[in-house]
This record gives C-alpha cells, structure tokens and sequence, in this order.
C-alpha cells in the first residue's frame, strides 16, 4: 500500500514522524491529514515542492513555507511505494550502470 511519510525536524533529529495511506496524485490530501495528525499549519505548496515531488518522490518544507510560526527545522515528506513508483531523476548523473 503506498505511504505518505513526513518527518518533523529539530536539530538535526526526528522529532516526530508519521505515515497515511496516499496515492502518488493525492498529496495535497494525505499532507493535509498528517499536519492535522501533527497539530501544525499546512505549508505553502509551490512549484519547487512539486517539482522535488515528482523527480525524487520527497520534498522538505522550512518555517518561511508557512503561514504561521511553527516550533522546527523543517517538515519532509516522502513517497513511499514499493511497486508502481514513477521514474526517478531523469539526470544522467543518477543512472548506474552495472556497479
């Protein structure tokens, strides 16, 4: 079953960690669940984060993608699905052949 993990962090550490069930096109939705899980604001959506999203499956958020104060370093969320995964980065650099 696909996942939505997020993980808040302090410090350098997992302060707090979550998952929802959540297909690849529903984000906004199991992102939404997990902030209310976590008791925080949802966070501004912006082209960065959806360009991180659909390249590498995770995205991190800092306090200025927020409306309000929040009490951490950063939120990341990440896709995680063993079958069905979208490409990864197309960037050469990625490929590994036969290492």
């Amino acid at each position: 079953m696909p996942r939505l993990w997020a993980r808040i962090i302090m410090r350098h550490r997992i302060e707090r960690q979550g998952t929802v069930d959540c297909r690849y096109e529903d984000v906004d939705e199991a992102l939404t669940e997990l902030c209310r899980d976590f008791d925080i604001p949802r966070p501004i959506w912006l082209d960065k984060h959806r360009r991180e999203y659909d390249e590498f499956r995770r995205t991190r958020f800092l306090p200025e993608h927020f409306m309000e104060e929040v009490p951490f370093q950063r939120l990341e969320i990440e896709y995680l699905d063993d079958d069905d995964r979208p490409p990864r980065s197309s960037d050469p650099r990625n490929q590994f052949d036969g290492y």
